[in-house]
């Protein structure tokens, strides 16, 4: 999390992020105390053998978590490229292009698709 740089409009980037959106398999007591501890709003379903703690503050936002759902589908349509799912580029410039070129190819097969 220290190495993030999120632009902004004006001044410096961001260091951290506002929120951090995850599934229950982070849902432990440490990763959210940590984000409450730099101020991160933690948005992660609680597991169902998981007591609030007397955390009368914790809610969970619905609508910002399905937003999550563009990044998993994201990385699910990288990994339909068989180069990019099986780390063939040792050289991280080189793995970075074919991501670009990855996204490019998306890019245009949704563009140019008779279903849009």
């Amino acid at each position: 999390m220290d190495g993030i740089a999120i632009p902004q409009r004006l001044g410096r980037p961001r260091k951290r992020p506002r929120r951090l959106a995850a599934d229950k398999g982070y849902s432990v007591r440490r990763i959210r105390d940590w984000l409450r501890a730099h101020g991160i709003q933690a948005i992660i379903p609680r597991k169902e053998n998981e007591s609030l703690r007397n955390d009368l503050r914790a809610t969970f936002d619905k609508d910002t978590y399905r937003r999550r759902a563009v990044v998993e589908q994201c990385v699910g349509w990288m990994k339909e490229c068989r180069r990019i799912g099986t780390r063939f580029e040792k050289l991280a410039v080189n793995f970075h292009g074919m991501l670009q070129l990855a996204m490019i190819h998306r890019y245009l097969k949704i563009l140019f698709s008779d279903r849009a």
